[in-house]
Parts: C-alpha cells; structure tokens; sequence
C-alpha cells in the first residue's frame, strides 16, 4: 500500500477545493487553471454575490447546493463537499476564515498578504500549530522557473557575495477598485509590498533587521481617496551590510523588475513578480551579460498542483505561515516608519524554511483570460489579454 492509500486516498485522489471569494484573481487567474493540475477540483463555491454562484457554479459544473454565503461558511465547513479552500477575500478578511477552517481540518491554501497585522497573523499561526490540516500562503514564484533558477544561480555563488537588492512594482489601480478606498489595509504596501519583501528575502535567504527609510506620497490627480500614499519608497537593512531597497506605487504606470547585486556581477529580473509573458533574466559578469527567457507558466495552477501533492503524501509545505507572518511583520514595521519618518527596528525573527528550487519548480501550462463575472481587474485602464 501507498503512502496516499494509507492516508485514505486513492492513487487518483483529487483535492476537492471551495473557492473563497469569486473577485478577479479567483475567476481570472485559479479557477481557469485548476483542471490543469491533475490532483485537484473545484467542488464548492464561498461567495455573497447571487449572479457569481449561479454563472460560475453553472460554468464550471458545479451544484448549486455546493454554493455558500459567507455567512454560511461555518455551515460549509461541516458539508463534506471539499477538503481545502483557495481564499482570495481582501486582506483583512482572511484570519475570519483561515482560523474556523484550520480549527475544522480543512486545508487553506490563502492569497498573500497572510493578514494586515501580525497580531492576526499569531491568531492563524496557533490555528495552524494545532491543527491537523496545512496553511500555505499562494506565494507563486516559489514555484515559477526563473525565479528559482535565479535563485539557485545566487546560491551557487555565480555573482559572488549578494549585498544589494534593488526593485520597482508599480500598478496603475483604477480608481473604482476597492483598494482605492479601503486605506492603508489595502495601499500598496500590504498588497503589493509583499512582492519585493519576499524577493528581496530569498534572494539574501536572510530576514531584514530593520527599515532604515519609508517614504510615502499621495497624488490628488489619481483619483483615489487621499487617506493613504499610493507610491512608497522603502530601505531595509539585512544582516552583514545588506541593503534592500525598492518602490511600490498604485499611481505609476505598469513596471516590474529586480536586480540582485553581487561582488562578482549581478541577475536581473524582467518582469519580477507579474505573469502573463516570459520572464527575461540577465546574468551580468563583467562585461559579459547572458540573457535567458523563461516561459510563461500558469503560477496559479502550478502553486495549487504543488499544495495538492504536499495534502497528498502528507508532506511538509514551504511557503507556509510562518513565511507569510515574515513578510507581514516588515509591512507593518515600514507602515510604522513611513507614518513616523523614523527608522524602525524588528525584532530578531529566523526562518525555518527555505525555497527548495530542486522539489518546487512547476512548469503547466499557462491558461487564457476568460470573462468575468461581476468583477474586473484592477489595473486602471487594462483589457486583460490570453495569458499562453
């Protein structure tokens, strides 16, 4: 007998999944994708919006008697009709539904950021130490080619000793979406921010130490409500005279990449954290500069395929919520220095996990934009285009 069979699966088993929260990234990037992976299903569909249960549940063949109000998603919890839930709620409305899931043994696998506070964050934590069901934070690029190539190229030395990380995410939001009118808890440093903490993370496999500047500005032209800054510029300081910097505006236009830079060279990144076109990554050495293109893929697939097969053989997951309270803990702290103009110092935190290049590369095949239903991307101006 198998591992899975002595876990109760079959060899053929799927993870049944309830889509929590049926906005723009749920309909537009997972839900497409999902058939794709082979080790999952949509089962169940969490959503207070009428029109999305009926036509989704219609479109992707699933019963309405499998479709659930937030309000009824205690009552979710116990109908037997999925054993994980992707969570794509905003921000702040992910601790309300991680904690009653985990506490039911349902597996979560929830979009970044993990939660808008580290207090919320400690709540899912002990959830998850006492729980016999698996958290992962939906940190794609964990599982995203280039990336861990760029990684595993910085791990092998081939730019030498890495002090500086340099990034810009810029997204120009369109002043209608919520996130314009939500504040700080949805602003570019929560949304956005966890991007470029992240990268800058893995690519020093090392946790800040402090946030040296934060700067944030606002701009009455953009349309947005003027209760928090749309562009922020961030210095954080990492072990051994490391420096990270980057930018993060919701008024710029559309513009991802990094740089790491290393005593002997350095990786480029273009884009760094968006899909839907290859990622092109320069390796500078000298004078010498090589250029590789790496295929698009389907992040979101690949992420929910790889958290699939770790609910499968009962394996440890990466990108769990540990690595989500990571990243958070640096957002509130630069969230502090922006509003104090003052450096702020974080408390010494280790992480007990690393991304594994060699076990987490996902390589499906990416999936087109279909039509949304009640919901709309969020960028200012952006008609959506196939992503294959």
């Amino acid at each position: 007998m198998g591992l899975k069979e002595a876990l109760g699966f079959g060899s053929d088993k799927k993870i049944r999944y309830a889509i929590v929260g049926l906005g723009d990234i749920s309909q537009e990037d997972m839900m497409p994708g999902v058939k794709g992976t082979g080790n999952s299903e949509m089962t169940a569909l969490v959503t207070s919006d009428p029109a999305k249960a009926r036509e989704l549940a219609d479109k992707y063949d699933i019963a309405m008697s499998r479709t659930f109000t937030y309000e009824q998603f205690s009552e979710a919890l116990t109908s037997g009709t999925f054993d994980a839930i992707y969570l794509a709620t905003p921000n702040w409305r992910h601790a309300e539904f991680i904690v009653p899931a985990l506490q039911a043994g349902i597996h979560v696998l929830t979009e970044k950021p993990l939660e808008v506070s580290t207090a919320k964050c400690n709540e899912i934590l002990a959830a998850e130490k006492a729980s016999t069901a698996k958290l992962m934070v939906a940190y794609r690029l964990h599982f995203e080619p280039g990336t861990l190539d760029m990684i595993q190229k910085i791990r092998d030395g081939k730019i030498g000793e890495v002090h500086l990380f340099a990034s810009s995410f810029a997204q120009p939001l369109d002043p209608a979406n919520h996130r314009a009118h939500s504040g700080t808890l949805a602003g570019p440093v929560l949304d956005m921010g966890p991007y470029p903490i992240n990268a800058a993370r893995y690519v020093f496999s090392d946790e800040p130490t402090a946030v040296l500047s934060a700067v944030g500005t606002r701009h009455p032209e953009s349309g947005f409500d003027q209760d928090f800054d749309d562009t922020v510029a961030v210095t954080l300081a990492f072990p051994g005279n490391k420096l990270a910097q980057f930018n993060l505006s919701y008024f710029g236009g559309p513009y991802n990449t990094l740089v790491a830079l290393g005593s002997k060279g350095s990786i480029t990144l273009d884009p760094s954290y968006m899909f839907g076109k290859p990622i092109e990554q320069t390796l500078a050495i000298g004078d010498s500069k090589k250029n590789e293109s790496f295929k698009n893929t389907d992040h979101f697939g690949g992420e929910m395929k790889y958290f699939s097969d770790c609910i499968l053989n009962n394996t440890e997951v990466e990108p769990d919520g540990e690595e989500g309270f990571a990243d958070v803990r640096v957002c509130e702290a630069i969230i502090e220095a922006v509003k104090s103009g003052s450096t702020v110092e974080l408390q010494p935190f280790t992480r007990t996990k690393r991304i594994n290049p060699d076990t987490q590369k996902q390589t499906l095949r990416a999936t087109s934009s279909p039509d949304l239903v009640n919901a709309s991307n969020p960028a200012r101006g952006v008609d959506k285009q196939p992503k294959n």
